[in-house]
């Protein structure tokens, strides 16, 4: 019996682990790539703003409905809500714009404008829970969303 090893079986050897070293690297880079963080759409803003809370609370706001949002939007409990300052809208938070707030998870929408005094300034609604728009009071917070491209 011959221990010796035909030089047609080394080659196969030799291919094999050519072909398992190039499966590793291609696996390690994939996983590289998955790691990376996604590149942000070029029309991306993010910004620093001041982010207060509201309620849709009879004692609230002016008028009688306090359901009613600035464009005519009704406010109901439980919706991912926000105003904006009016500095804000011509940069693409108008009307049903989504945006996400540091902190707090999901996508946002415009549906409510605040007074023209304010300025960077976001509302978040709360619904009708007074003690968690106390809780939240006034804070500074990062704010992503899509800016309006050339001619919208």
């Amino acid at each position: 019996m011959s221990l010796a090893v035909s030089p047609q079986r080394r080659v196969n050897a030799a291919d094999f682990t050519l072909v398992l070293v190039a499966l590793t690297w291609l696996v390690a880079r994939c996983e590289a790539d998955q790691r990376k963080p996604a590149e942000p759409a070029p029309n991306t803003v993010t910004m620093m703003v001041t982010a207060t809370a509201y309620n849709s609370l009879h004692g609230q706001g002016a008028g009688a409905d306090h359901a009613l949002a600035a464009w005519g939007d009704r406010l109901k409990p439980g919706m991912k809500s926000i105003a904006v300052s009016r500095d804000l809208i011509p940069m693409g938070l108008g009307h049903n714009a989504q945006l996400q707030i540091e902190g707090l998870p999901g996508t946002w929408v415009v549906k409510d404008k605040m007074h023209w005094r304010w300025k960077k300034k976001i509302d978040i609604y709360m619904g009708e829970d007074v003690q968690a728009a106390r809780e939240w009071g006034r804070r500074k917070v990062k704010i992503t969303f899509q800016a309006p491209q050339a001619g919208e």
